[in-house]
């Protein structure tokens, strides 16, 4: 038995990096759209903003984005990409944008997925 306790601990750990970015956006794909006119929005908290951001990104901390969501303007069908440290709270935030009504929500996850 012990000489497959490599072999599982490999799948889990392969299963648990797929996991943090299925149903993540493409990289390259988002970086495009910030590009072409995309609201960049880092939902991290303003602490972890102020410690470095993606560059042109606006910090709303996703706890705070079901009220602040105004704040992203009237356009709601201008692509939003969203992001935070590790994806989790990304995901929520688009869960938010896409209940208030925003057309075009791209989660890319964690920061670090942003293509130098």
């Amino acid at each position: 038995m012990s000489q497959y306790l490599p072999w599982i601990f490999f799948g889990v750990m392969a299963f648990m990096m797929w996991r943090k970015v299925a149903g993540k956006a493409d990289p390259a794909m988002v970086k495009q759209l910030v590009a072409d006119g995309a609201l960049l929005l880092d939902v991290r908290s303003t602490g972890e903003f102020s410690g470095g951001h993606i560059p042109g990104a606006t910090n709303i901390p996703v706890n705070e984005l079901a009220g602040r969501v105004i704040e992203l303007g009237a356009d709601k069908a201008r692509p939003v990409v969203v992001y935070c440290a590790s994806g989790m709270r990304s995901a929520s935030a688009a869960a938010v944008l896409r209940r208030a009504g925003f057309a075009r929500v791209e989660d890319l996850g964690g920061m670090m997925r942003w293509p130098r």
